[in-house]
């Protein structure tokens, strides 16, 4: 009878791990309609750093090249622009930074870049929750700093946003354009 009530028990752990990695293979529905949601086009990614009791995390959405023009293109040099997609990008900082050589202190910003071929207008706006850059307002500025393009040692067809490894420095990728802006305590 022991064993009898062990390979039951066996038997419906089985079944119910198959039952959970298959429900992990569909897709996942929409509560209200119940039907197949798509993913994002321009998926949320972020990045962050710690460093001591410093710690800055990015949140952008990450669009995607996709065969287009984008820097210059589709996003036209000289224009502001929400730094990826959807919202724009922000920034958290729980201590004061140099970042490009110019103090921001703690808190929340909006970031913004007015993009060229050879540099970048980095902006950082205390409006926070804007959807792209459509209501941008300059009196809102925090900080604003040019910074120079290099060529990316590959093509980046998602537009990305890390960390130096020890901290040193906040990258932006897309296409062939990269940004390396350094960052101290």
């Amino acid at each position: 009878m022991k064993r009898f009530i062990l390979c039951l028990s066996l038997f419906c752990f089985a079944i119910s791990i198959s039952t959970a990695q298959k429900a992990n293979v569909r897709p996942t529905l929409d509560k209200i309609s119940g039907e197949a949601v798509k993913a994002p086009k321009s998926p949320l990614a972020s990045s962050y750093m710690q460093k001591g009791d410093a710690y800055v995390r990015v949140v952008y959405s990450q669009p995607h090249l996709r065969g287009r023009d984008m820097l210059g293109g589709k996003n036209p040099y000289g224009k502001m622009w929400r730094l990826g997609a959807n919202q724009a990008t922000e920034i958290f900082l729980t201590k004061d930074i140099k970042i490009g050589g110019e103090e921001l202190e703690a808190g929340a910003y909006s970031m913004f870049a007015i993009p060229n071929a050879d540099s970048w207008t980095l902006v950082f706006s205390n409006q926070l929750g804007q959807w792209g850059a459509y209501n941008y307002d300059e009196s809102q500025d925090a900080l604003r700093l040019e910074v120079k393009v290099q060529k990316a040692p590959k093509t980046f067809e998602a537009m990305s946003i890390w960390f130096g490894d020890e901290g040193e420095a906040i990258n932006f990728a897309w296409g062939e354009a990269w940004v390396n802006v350094p960052i101290a305590l």
